[in-house]
């Protein structure tokens, strides 16, 4: 799987293999990139958000591991590459404005780059009403 971007290019320019029926459906932000909802298939639970832009959703759909944008690295990256700990993808669907993606996994280890299962453990706001 490559991994990186061609040199300087942003995520709206990069060269994708998605099918143009589902870009078409796509509303992205002004960087080229949708935020993709990581969960857990078969409990529910919220485990990470992620950045996707054409060419992530494709590897993620067509590899059945997830793949995200780095917006910070300005490059791909595959979930567990570098970890170990995995996302196996079971599904895969936009929401009802096709801005936002939800990918239903099987996640494997920790799902937080800080070693958690999941990275809204951590800081659990108060709720006052």
């Amino acid at each position: 799987m490559r991994r990186g971007t061609m040199a300087g290019m942003t995520p709206q320019q990069q060269p994708s293999n998605l099918d143009p029926a589902i870009a078409a459906r796509l509303k992205r932000s002004a960087d080229g990139l949708v935020p993709a909802i990581a969960q857990q298939y078969d409990t529910g639970e919220v485990l990470m958000l992620g950045w996707m832009d054409d060419e992530a959703l494709h590897r993620t759909l067509t590899t059945g591991r997830c793949t995200y944008w780095s917006r910070s690295r300005r490059e791909y990256w595959v979930k567990g590459d570098t970890s170990g700990h995995f996302q196996h993808v079971k599904s895969v669907a936009l929401d009802c404005d096709a801005d936002t993606v939800l990918v239903k996994v099987d996640q494997v280890g920790a799902a937080c780059h800080t070693g958690a299962r999941t990275c809204f453990d951590a800081d659990v706001l108060p709720v006052t009403q």
